[in-house]
Parts: structure tokens; C-alpha cells; sequence
């Protein structure tokens, strides 16, 4: 019992973590809702811009033009994919790296996931830019996610190393 019991102190853990990235998530996108109107821009440094955009779609707006069925989808593997992390972190909390990744990841997927059960769509802000180049606009989420993919594959290759 006593195994178990630490599982699920792991796993509240975690869990509280993933919960400060949906609150920082959703709490930016309030600020930018309040204040921006869809397509505002204000520029931050000369390389930097908040901006206001909708994104119907996934990662860099794939499928952002589809008919309406994407928002579903996304919905579902949002969620489908929360309750499968959400079990390997109960499985493998201990691995702090691991864990860790599982974790930004979770957070950022439901911060997406409640936008667009919300509004339809997720609420992007964040604009990097250079020499003309224009990265797509994203969010804290996004950030999440992004940041977790990468602890994902370092975790991979500590674990490769050490074989």
C-alpha cells in the first residue's frame, strides 16, 4: 500500500504542475483577448510582436482551412491524449526527466484542448520574427509542448547513452 501511496503523491505532483501551465495558459490568453482584437500587432523589440490570431487548426496551422471536423479531432486527441499521459506518469513519475517532459506537455495539450472546446479554436499571441521571416504565432502552451518534446528526446538519448 505504502508503493501505491507514493504513486499517487508522484502523480499529484505532476499533476499540480500541469495545472500551473494550463492556469499561466489560459490567463495570457485572457489578458490577450481582453486587450487585442483579432490581427492587433504590437511590437515588442525588433524581433519580438504580441499579437492576436485564432488557430482552427494544429501545429503551424495544419488542416487551419478544414471545414469544421478538425476542431473535434483535436478535441478528442487532446483528451485521448492527456488520459494516456496521465497514466505514464503515474507509471513512471520517479523518472524526473521523463516526467518532467510528460508533464509540459500534459499542460500544454489541455491548455490548447480547453481553447478549443471554449472558443473553437486556440488563441495564439506570440510572434518571433528576423530579416522578414515570420515564425508562426504561438502560445505558452505551444511553448509546453515544445519544451517537453525536447526534454523527450534528451531523456531518449541519456537512456541510449547509458545502454
Amino acid at each position: 500500500m505504502a508503493g501505491k501511496q507514493g504513486t499517487n503523491a508522484g502523480l499529484l505532483q505532476w499533476l499540480l504542475i500541469a495545472a500551473l501551465i494550463i492556469l499561466a495558459d489560459q490567463f495570457t490568453k485572457i489578458l490577450i483577448i481582453g486587450s487585442f482584437r483579432l490581427g492587433d500587432v504590437h511590437r515588442v523589440t525588433g524581433f519580438f510582436d504580441l499579437v492576436r490570431a485564432h488557430n482552427y487548426g494544429a501545429a503551424f496551422s495544419f488542416l487551419h482551412g478544414a471545414s469544421g471536423w478538425q476542431r473535434w479531432f483535436f478535441l478528442g486527441l487532446g483528451v485521448a491524449a492527456a488520459v494516456f499521459i496521465t497514466w505514464m506518469l503515474r507509471r513512471h513519475g520517479h523518472q524526473r526527466l521523463f516526467a518532467w517532459a510528460l508533464t509540459l506537455i500534459l499542460g500544454g495539450a489541455l491548455g490548447n484542448v480547453i481553447d478549443r472546446a471554449i472558443h473553437g479554436y486556440v488563441v495564439d499571441f506570440i510572434q518571433v520574427h528576423a530579416g522578414g521571416w515570420y515564425f508562426p504565432a504561438f502560445n505558452v502552451a505551444d511553448s509546453a509542448i515544445t519544451i517537453g518534446a525536447i526534454l523527450l528526446i534528451l531523456d531518449e538519448l541519456r537512456r541510449v547513452r547509458r545502454t
